[in-house]
């Protein structure tokens, strides 16, 4: 997790409060020189993208990106499920290789199929959320439809499971400041990745997702897959190499845990 206060928060904060300081004085009449008016929004805009594009930043908020390398320990993610196709073949091959991973539920299709919801449950694997529709803008929308979102996602899990999610990973994983507010007032953990194998790519290819997704076995990472696709309109490539990723993975004496136990204190 970032630290509360980071170099890259703080220049925000400074950008931030340039931008209003330079609008107050253009307000009243005292306009500052054009370049540094421009050089601090420039900044503003720059950072506040990097923000929104890469969480692990943390600009907005602590998210979640890797645990401690001091254990042989990874994390396994799955995103954009559950698909009653896709998610029962997943959840075989994990089963075969006797591993856990966390699965990141999109609320409307939970609801859609609430047996396969309990079924990852059951299996011990965790269950978190990924927005109640999957929205490509999500991190473009305001604080109140995030807010309603993330409730309508959690309401779809704690009504199947019988208890409510702690995680969240928003729709295409980007956060800004609606998204990290309105997550941290529900109570919720917002996790990012430390790799992402790019599966979920109507032209991804088998090899180049697996060449990508072993570069990333190590301590404490945080995986990015999928178990569907975004629309359910094709097959993730994660479902071709899962097996072949797995068996690496053992070879490199490391173990797949869920995300709330790669999370607990050394």
């Amino acid at each position: 997790m970032q630290p509360l206060f980071s170099p890259l928060r703080a220049a925000f904060w400074i950008a931030s409060a340039a931008g209003i300081f330079f609008a107050v004085r253009a307000l009243t009449g005292s306009p500052a020189p054009l370049g540094l008016v421009t050089a601090a929004f420039v900044a503003l805009g720059t950072l506040g993208t990097l923000g929104t594009l890469l969480p692990g930043l943390g600009l907005f908020g602590a998210v979640y990106t890797r645990g401690p390398a001091e254990r042989r320990e990874l994390a396994l993610t799955f995103d954009d499920g559950p698909n009653p196709a896709s998610t029962p073949r997943v959840l075989a091959m994990l089963a075969e290789h006797g591993v856990k991973a966390t699965f990141f539920v999109v609320g409307e299709k939970a609801l859609a199929h609430p047996e396969l919801v309990r079924e990852l449950a059951r299996a011990g694997h965790g269950v978190g959320i990924h927005g109640h529709v999957h929205d490509r803008l999500y991190a473009l929308r305001s604080a109140r439809f995030v807010e309603r979102d993330v409730a309508r996602a959690v309401a779809a899990v704690e009504t199947t499971l019988g208890v409510a999610p702690t995680l969240f990973r928003p729709p295409v994983g980007f956060v800004s400041g609606a998204v990290a507010v309105s997550v941290e007032r529900a109570g919720l953990t917002l996790v990012g990745w430390s790799a992402r194998s790019l599966d979920g790519l109507a032209n991804a290819t088998p090899a180049r997702v697996l060449a990508r997704a072993t570069r990333a076995l190590e301590n404490g990472a945080i995986l990015l897959l999928h178990d569907a696709a975004e629309r359910d309109d094709h097959e993730p490539a994660c479902l071709a190499i899962l097996g072949e990723l797995l068996t690496r993975m053992k070879d490199r004496g490391l173990a797949a845990v869920t995300v709330d136990a790669l999370r607990r204190p050394l």
